[in-house]
């Protein structure tokens, strides 16, 4: 990220404000340089709006679940006063109808609708379809492979299908729409995304959801689209035409663009780091562990926008003024030191047991989906290194080219030799 910041003359708190850069990059140096003074840093998002980080891991539990905190845009100062111009690149993630732009009884109603779906038993329940989809997607990557001299991008042919075909399973949606969906979607939640290419991917994507709606309307299924739609029927309050495409598109982005960002950050750190897999190997620990170690050490989203203090709230110490867009720093409250110790830096599976990290959330928002994100990724890494126990990257960790944008955390291709 670029570390060139310029004196922003409305911060409250004194320090200089984090120029974040709309093109991303690896956020974790920056993080540590910036926690090293102070758990809640001004920044300057895309367009010269200003806004703050929350990026202690206590600062952001105890922000997270604030009664005073929320979600809706119509707190956002800046845009309710027509500040925040429609190509804004982080729009979307202010003004999308649905429940992470809800608060209190609307979040409820808006979530309990999906709920039901992302159980701990409802998840069990699709193992064995995660498990068929996993292996299937194996075979493609050695396929993939040995037509490539050996090398394959994992996050092309195995990361990135297994979660977009569950959630588009679940969901209803047919596999012809899936690359085109992810496609718009890394549009969508990218901060680099010049104005007029976001509106016009926001608009596409609309229109796509809105298609797979009328399809449904017209041909419903056993899936939870046709249950959305039957809710919207049943009671028109309940849920409205924008909140039935705001919920479908944000069920579907972060339903595979966050796992996809865990598991392909996962196989980074277990080539990296070949003491740690041999640990799960012979036993000493378990995928599970890979799993959560990785969403501390590594999160899949780095700076996740947008919650708004609804007064005046100070957090460690630092003043955040009312309607402030506020962005959750998971990245960096996954390596702070004063929660996970001086070695808070350090990849060890052995602490995930007892480490607690914020990379799915806290409070009324927690993620929905956490336990389908980690039953997929824990199937993939160990469906991943069961066939392939010699699996390494194929280039320097050095060599591969950064997310594109400040929100997801990972990289954009990972090439790999699945065997030597």
């Amino acid at each position: 990220m670029n570390t060139a910041n310029t004196p922003h003359p409305a911060d409250p708190s004194g320090r200089t404000p984090y120029r974040l850069d709309p093109a991303g990059g690896c956020p974790h140096a920056d993080n540590a340089r910036l926690l090293a003074g102070g758990a809640v840093v001004p920044v300057v998002l895309p367009g010269e709006v200003e806004g703050m980080a929350v990026l202690g891991h206590d600062a952001l539990r105890e922000f997270l679940s604030h009664p005073d905190v929320a979600k809706g845009a119509r707190h956002f100062t800046a845009l309710a006063e027509g500040r925040i111009p429609d190509g804004w690149p982080l729009r979307t993630f202010a003004t999308v109808p649905g429940m992470t732009t809800a608060d209190g009884a609307d979040h409820r109603r808006l979530r309990t609708l999906v709920s039901s779906a992302f159980t701990a038993r409802r998840v069990e329940a699709l193992r064995p379809r995660v498990e068929a989809i996993t292996a299937g997607l194996l075979d493609g990557l050695a396929g993939a492979a040995a037509a490539g001299d050996g090398v394959a991008d994992l996050r092309r042919h195995y990361a990135l299908p297994l979660p977009l075909g569950v959630i588009c399973e679940l969901f209803g949606v047919d596999p012809a729409h899936q690359d085109r969906l992810h496609h718009l979607s890394s549009l969508v939640v990218a901060t680099d995304t010049e104005p007029a290419r976001a509106v016009a991917a926001n608009q596409e994507l609309a229109a796509l959801l809105a298609s797979i709606v009328t399809a449904k309307a017209a041909d419903p299924g056993d899936d939870l689209t046709s249950a959305l739609i039957a809710a919207h029927g049943e009671d028109g309050d309940r849920l409205s035409g924008p909140e039935l495409i705001g919920t479908l598109l944000l069920m579907i982005i972060a339903g595979h663009e966050t796992t996809l960002n865990l598991i392909t950050n996962a196989v980074r750190a277990l080539c990296a780091h070949r003491d740690q897999l041999a640990l799960v190997t012979e036993g000493r620990a378990t995928w599970a562990d890979v799993v959560e170690e990785t969403l501390r050490w590594d999160s899949p989203v780095s700076y996740f926008p947008f919650r708004y203090p609804t007064r005046d709230l100070t957090v460690d110490g630092t003043l955040i003024p009312r309607g402030t867009p506020v962005l959750a720093g998971y990245s960096a409250a996954g390596r702070d030191t004063g929660a996970h110790g001086p070695d808070a830096d350090r990849f060890d599976v052995t602490r995930a047991a007892t480490a607690k990290h914020l990379s799915l959330g806290h409070g009324p928002h927690y993620c929905l989906g956490a336990p389908l994100a980690r039953l997929e990724a824990t199937t993939a890494l160990e469906a991943l290194f069961t066939r392939f126990p010699d699996l390494d990257l194929a280039v320097p960790e050095e060599d591969l080219t950064r997310h594109a944008g400040f929100v997801g955390n990972s990289v954009r291709t990972l090439p790999v030799r699945p065997a030597r």
